[in-house]
């Protein structure tokens, strides 16, 4: 686990602790709540220091909500 949180690290910029802090905040949270997706949402887009968009912020809940498959295009879509 930790290769791939250094992989992760390197690639983003994001430290591979703010990573874990990040990954156990959100055990007990209800991800299928809009509220709790867009909070995760804002928590990552403050870590790796990027802009999300309004539209690339309501297509991500949309996916995670299950209203929209996720796949290649979709991915790219949101990028």
């Amino acid at each position: 686990m930790s290769d791939m949180l250094k992989k992760v690290e390197k690639k983003t910029g994001v430290n591979s602790n703010e990573i874990m802090k990040l990954a156990q905040s959100l055990n007990g949270k209800d991800l299928s709540d809009e509220k709790n997706i867009r909070r995760v949402i804002k928590q990552v887009s403050r870590m790796a220091n990027k802009r999300v968009s309004k539209q690339t912020e309501d297509m991500i809940v949309n996916a995670l909500k299950g209203k929209k498959k996720i796949d290649s295009s979709t991915i790219s879509k949101m990028l």
